[in-house]
């Protein structure tokens, strides 16, 4: 890989994802020489994914070089790998580009997406936990509405202009609340042969509330923001299969045909291949991970954020697998690997729960922080405030404010691009 031999410990990064940027920052400056590996050569903003999905935003306004985040520190490196292979005896990464010895290694490769064994929908559904994902999103939303406007064929144009989110967590409530934004505001001035009453959004869950980890007072303003837009939501109902269009769910008399089948009902954890069955939970595919991040078994092998699986009285199932337990996750680590090399004793992570929010759309969103939960558009202001501050980059937060604000002048969705089709080339990328 081209790595210089230093005398200064070595600490391979695996993911540069919230948890390996907040650790490779708080490591700059430090005395270790830090090798961040990852399949792209940039940061995503995964919480405003679906605005680039839905055309409120363009890819590089969340996106962020790896490269530029390490340009202040002269001890550090990057190299595009895909990690194939971890041999925990010789402290060796095995990657497509070679191989690198370590340290301390920190695995921090976040999450991908869970379809619970259900191969229909893995191999029909589109979802979104990449850019070049939210772009074919955003691809195909835009085809089917342009091929709905030459569609003779009544039962083609239904399953064109029907959209069926599963999951209401708070990826599929913003996507849903997206899409009846684009309905209310863009329809009718960009396709005016189309009906804006013909498109229908289905949002299914399994569970008997909308946003599940949220209070039942956000999950309650949710769902009436979400039928103030004409979303139609449907509770205590499971997806069984995705076939030649058709949604069918557990629901007998509810089924669905459409040609945009969006998946956010789950996550789980993106493990590679090499340590040993224990450090690896087989349902949730985290590693388990003590109070100081360390894998179970091994010492100088860390994971942190999505991947971790730190189990406590306060967090019986981990904690939540958002961007703050990450971020949290790794400055703590950053001061606890310092510790470990000035042969002091590591100390215990704490999390500090900042709240949870969720948009779903134009002066409609919810927070919980603690005891107080609110929501509309004080609260919509909170979530724009919050989403601006962890944008990684000035320009992308100078971008975005802009895009936000032209997009509140005008009721409009600016980046409406076929820039890569989707059904037409069939891009897909199983990652």
């Amino acid at each position: 890989m081209n790595i210089p031999i230093t005398d200064l410990p070595r600490v391979v990064i695996i993911g540069a994802g919230f948890g390996g940027v907040s650790l490779v920052n708080d490591l700059e400056k430090k005395p270790f020489q830090v090798v961040m590996l990852d399949k792209r050569n940039y940061h995503t903003f995964q919480p405003l994914l679906y605005q680039v999905s839905t055309s409120g935003l363009e890819p590089d306004s969340i996106a962020y070089p790896i490269r530029k985040i390490l340009k202040n520190n002269k001890d550090a490196y990057f190299r595009m790998a895909d990690v194939e292979h971890i041999d925990s005896d010789k402290q060796l990464i095995h990657t497509n580009i070679g191989e690198v010895t370590y340290d301390y290694l920190v695995i921090a490769t976040g999450s991908k997406t869970n379809f619970f064994g259900n191969k229909s929908v893995e191999d029909n559904a589109i979802w979104m936990k990449t850019i070049p994902q939210a772009l074919n999103l955003r691809s195909l939303i835009l085809e089917n509405f342009e091929e709905a406007t030459i569609a003779e064929d009544p039962e083609r144009k239904k399953a064109l202009l029907n959209f069926v989110i599963a999951g209401a967590g708070p990826t599929g409530v913003e996507l849903s609340g997206a899409i009846a934004e684009l309905r209310k505001n863009v329809i009718p001035k960009d396709y005016q042969d189309i009906d804006p009453k013909d498109i229908h959004i289905h949002l299914i869950e399994g569970m008997d509330k909308v946003l599940p980890p949220m209070s039942a007072k956000s999950s309650k303003n949710a769902k009436k923001y979400l039928e103030e837009l004409g979303v139609e939501i449907h509770l205590n109902t499971f997806v069984e299969s995705y076939d030649d269009h058709i949604v069918r769910t557990s629901n007998k008399d509810l089924s669905f045909p459409t040609e945009t089948f969006i998946w956010s009902a789950g996550v789980t954890g993106a493990s590679v291949e090499g340590l040993k069955n224990g450090a690896l939970m087989d349902k949730s595919n985290q590693y388990n991970v003590n109070v100081f991040n360390q894998v179970e078994g091994y010492e100088t092998i860390f994971a942190i954020g999505d991947i971790a699986l730190m189990v406590s009285a306060k967090y019986p199932k981990g904690h939540p697998m958002v961007a703050q337990p990450a971020i949290q996750q790794g400055a703590h680590l950053a001061k606890n690997l310092l510790r470990t090399i000035n042969k002091q004793s590591l100390t215990p992570f704490e999390y500090f729960d900042k709240g949870t929010m969720a948009t779903v759309g134009r002066n409609k969103a919810v927070v919980d922080i603690g005891k107080i939960q609110f929501g509309g558009p004080f609260a919509w202001f909170v979530w724009m405030f919050v989403h601006l501050w962890f944008l990684v980059g000035f320009r992308n937060r100078i971008v975005t404010f802009f895009n936000w604000t032209y997009s509140y002048i005008n009721y409009d969705r600016a980046a409406r691009l076929i820039v890569r089709p989707f059904k037409a080339e069939k891009i897909r990328s199983p990652d």
